[in-house]
């Protein structure tokens, strides 16, 4: 076995991103401290062709040198759009017939690996902040709870690393 080169990966452009067909997801940061995370969440959602982030409420925008560094040039690939108010934002996705995944640990969630998408529907996948998560009127007003299926002491994971398998999960399923 033999690694790969980067001239050999059969990389796209950002132009030819920006031009080919999205995945039917949208990320919403629900108030993320960490810009290394917001980071993250980009060049994730570039690798997945995630169609948008929306980046709300005291979550960092590009250009910034912490988001770049862990977004490797992400933030030019995905469209993204700052929006204040969370909950407003959502709102008005759902006006739009997108329904609202939060990723969250809540009563009656579902389990990750036990929800099915709906054919020929678009979601948005609401992660929120490192200690407070997904702000509760936020959970009140989605159409699902999705929790990731934990088995170890902590129960918990680094937004970062938890958008990273629901982004691949759904991805997977909606192929």
């Amino acid at each position: 076995m033999r690694k790969l080169k980067n001239s050999e990966l059969g990389r796209i452009s950002v132009d030819e991103f920006k031009e080919v067909q999205k995945t039917p997801l949208i990320v919403v940061l629900d108030n993320i401290r960490s810009l290394n995370n917001v980071g993250s969440v980009f060049r994730t959602s570039d690798a997945f062709l995630i169609e948008k982030i929306y980046l709300c409420g005291i979550t960092a925008t590009p250009p910034n040198k912490e988001i770049h560094k862990t977004a490797l040039g992400a933030t030019e690939s995905v469209t993204w759009e700052y929006v204040e108010d969370t909950l407003t934002l959502i709102k008005k996705l759902k006006d739009s017939k997108i329904k609202i995944l939060s990723i969250e640990q809540a009563e009656n969630s579902t389990m990750l690996n036990d929800f099915t998408p709906e054919e020929n529907q678009k979601y948005a996948v609401v992660m929120g902040n490192e200690v407070k998560g997904v702000q509760q009127e936020v959970v009140s007003a989605s159409d699902y709870c999705i929790e990731i299926p934990q088995l170890g002491t902590k129960h918990s994971l680094n937004i970062s690393v938890s958008c990273g398998v629901v982004l691949w999960d759904l991805f997977n399923k909606l192929e």
